[in-house]
């Protein structure tokens, strides 16, 4: 896996086919949007653009994705989305008007199916872990998002809602998004499957952070991992102090961004 920095790509967007699974049941719906041109080497770069906290932007094969976003300016009205994908309902990682700057005909809105109301309000989809959505050549599958109890004090992202992370595949390179999570069992299942992590570094009450940051990283082993959701500066203190532990326990590759900068992984099905 190539991990160059390349200048930024924006892609052409392009026919889209939307294959919903729910439980047993298959919807595939058709959209066709016109298309420019692609550009030389379409498909075989993704282009990761951290956005604000744990927000994403992910481009490839004619397609735009976006994970969390909010605190948007109005440069990305031209970047519209095929697809917007929802953690969970906290203000930090959804916020309606962002969503909706971001729409075009067809766009492909998915949330935890307990967020009903912002289901309806954006003609969404919602999903439980497991589920999965399609949309042109990215196979998205709802993954498991929570934290614990601390003490007297309950789940801030208690495991019986039903809030996702997001595992995004595409032409064989996969990206894990974790939302708001602690290192939970479940982890077990993705180890080796990743290419990309973005997991969080905090704060530990709301979050996986520190140490257990660590230890995520040993289960899945990702090719790469970025973070998400620091504090100013947090990102480099982190790798400060845990950057040599990664590498002697992975073969994780640690890759900071600052917020609104972009990453472009070439080759990415070689």
């Amino acid at each position: 896996m190539g991990l160059t920095s390349n200048p930024r790509t924006m892609i052409a967007l392009g026919a889209i086919l939307i294959l919903v699974t729910v439980g047993s049941a298959v919807v595939v719906l058709p959209l066709l949007t016109p298309a420019p041109p692609a550009p030389p080497d379409a498909g075989e770069s993704i282009t990761l653009t951290l956005l604000d906290n744990a927000g994403v932007m992910i481009e490839a094969d004619d397609l735009r994705i976006y994970v969390d976003p909010i605190n948007l300016n109005s440069s990305f009205e031209d970047l519209d989305a095929d697809a917007i994908l929802v953690t969970h309902p906290h203000g930090d990682h959804y916020q309606s008007n962002t969503v909706n700057m971001l729409q075009k005909e067809g766009t492909v809105n998915v949330f935890p199916a307990n967020m009903s109301t912002e289901v309806t309000l954006h003609d969404g989809i919602g999903v439980v872990p497991g589920d999965s959505v399609q949309v042109g050549t990215a196979n998205i599958t709802a993954f498991y998002m929570y934290t614990l109890p601390v003490d007297i004090y309950p789940a801030s992202h208690p495991s019986e809602a039903n809030w996702t992370s997001y595992i995004i595949e595409i032409d064989g390179f996969t990206i894990f998004h974790a939302g708001d999570s602690k290192n939970i069992d479940e982890y077990e299942q993705l180890e080796g499957q990743i290419d990309v992590a973005l997991l969080p570094l905090g704060p530990g009450c709301q979050t996986m952070a520190d140490y257990e940051i660590v230890l995520v990283l040993e289960t899945i082993n990702p090719g790469c991992f970025i973070p998400i959701h620091y504090a100013a500066g947090a990102d480099q203190t982190w790798i400060a102090e845990y950057d040599d532990m990664v590498a002697d326990r992975t073969d994780c590759e640690i890759l900071s961004l600052a917020y609104f900068e972009s990453h472009t992984f070439e080759n990415i099905g070689q």
